[in-house]
């Protein structure tokens, strides 16, 4: 039997995201400030935003994005989904989560979607759904498959890179095109936006990973390889110097490794590596003191971003390869999903100053107390002592 804080839900996952508190607020009007809306760390509960399906074949498995919600106070998520959406045929791939909360968009075969937030009051309690909107149609209708789709930390912007090669950024919610290259790579795989969005980091087949300057629309800087190297994710983030890095998965004959780089220079500040497992999902959390790393062994891996120290390391989270990592928006949990259609949320826990963990030691100590004391009323200890006179 499974731990409350993993479900599953039917079909295989490919997106997770989390739903901002205030999702419930942009239905009620579009120029709501997200300032007014109650942060998660305040709430007990999340909604959780899922895409999957068995695509277009007989296989029986349907095609779905699914909300489902999270107890913090309970580490449970919600035995069945909240609200489930049916996408037919369409398989829905590549999943972002506007961050002011205005809705969803969603990747399928040869198209984008756009989703906004359903809101109903039952007895005084919010349930959350989807419905399909019409808004992406003019613009994202018939550009084939979209591997990477990704907002801005404000929202303003989002960028959107195909299986074509074609790497699109947007103005949102206008959707007036900032820049389109026709031939970025071969095929887009990875895409980011810097915090203060004035980059835009890219990787994908058939060309190296490159950083873009929106305003420009022009290439800035280009991430040199080391020996076999080859990149899998890229994701900006901040420094505990406030200042901003970029991370990069590099794999390697001998394993993963993870690559922080300067972003003024654009040259190698560290490499780390992670070990020999494929890795298959990738993220940094929000305060950018975490790094998340799922495996082709459904190993799920969180690191801290001040030395690469592992902080928690959980084995066999899924039974297949992890597929999707992202953290919650206040950084206490990580939600991870696999092609095994489960999806896990595991509370992240904090580590002592010299590496061990503060409810390890709490445990030890405990279960030392719990052996001293039977053996106390067996009268053990006293025999056992004398052996050492």
């Amino acid at each position: 039997m499974e731990d409350p804080n993993t479900q599953r839900y039917g079909v295989p996952l490919y997106g997770a995201a989390w739903v901002p508190s205030n999702a419930t607020i942009s239905t009620v009007s579009d120029d709501h400030n997200p300032d007014d809306a109650v942060v998660d760390g305040e709430k007990s509960s999340a909604f959780l935003a899922l895409a999957g399906g068995g695509g277009e074949g007989r296989s029986g498995i349907p095609n779905a994005i699914l909300l489902t919600e999270f107890d913090f106070s309970a580490n449970s998520l919600s035995s069945q989904p909240v609200s489930r959406v049916g996408t037919a045929n369409e398989l829905p791939y590549r999943m972002a989560v506007h961050p002011r909360g205005d809705g969803l968009i969603c990747s399928f075969p040869s198209s984008c979607r756009w989703f906004d937030w359903d809101v109903t009051n039952n007895n005084e309690n919010e349930r959350l759904g989807l419905i399909s909107s019409d808004k992406m149609r003019t613009k994202l209708e018939d550009v084939g498959q979209q591997l990477a789709i990704t907002f801005s930390e404000d929202g303003s912007l989002l960028a959107a890179g195909g299986e074509d090669g074609k790497l699109r950024v947007f103005k949102w919610p206008s959707l007036e095109v900032l820049f389109n290259e026709e031939k970025a790579y071969t095929s887009v795989k990875d895409l980011h936006f810097s915090v203060d969005g004035k980059y835009l980091v890219s990787l994908g087949s058939g060309g190296p990973c490159k950083v873009w300057d929106v305003t420009s629309s022009k290439a800035v800087a280009t991430l040199p390889k080391e020996n076999d190297e080859n990149f899998r994710f890229c994701r900006f983030s901040q420094s505990s110097e406030r200042d901003q890095v970029l991370y990069t998965i590099a794999m390697r004959d001998k394993g993963g490794s993870i690559i922080s780089w300067n972003t003024r220079s654009w040259k190698r500040i560290a490499s780390k590596h992670i070990g020999r497992d494929a890795v298959t999902a990738f993220n940094v959390s929000v305060d950018g003191k975490l790094l998340a790393i799922g495996t082709n062994e459904g190993d799920v891996v969180i690191r801290d971003t001040s030395k690469m120290q592992v902080q928690m390391n959980v084995k066999k989270a899924h039974l297949g390869l992890v597929t999707a990592l992202t953290f919650s928006h206040d950084s206490r949990a990580l939600c991870s999903a696999s092609m095994d259609s489960s999806v896990r949320v595991t509370l992240v826990q904090e580590r002592s100053a010299n590496g061990f963990n503060y409810g390890i030691i709490f445990f030890m100590i405990l279960l030392v107390a719990i052996v001293v004391a039977f053996l106390m009323r067996q009268g053990m200890i006293p025999g056992f002592l004398t052996r050492f006179d």
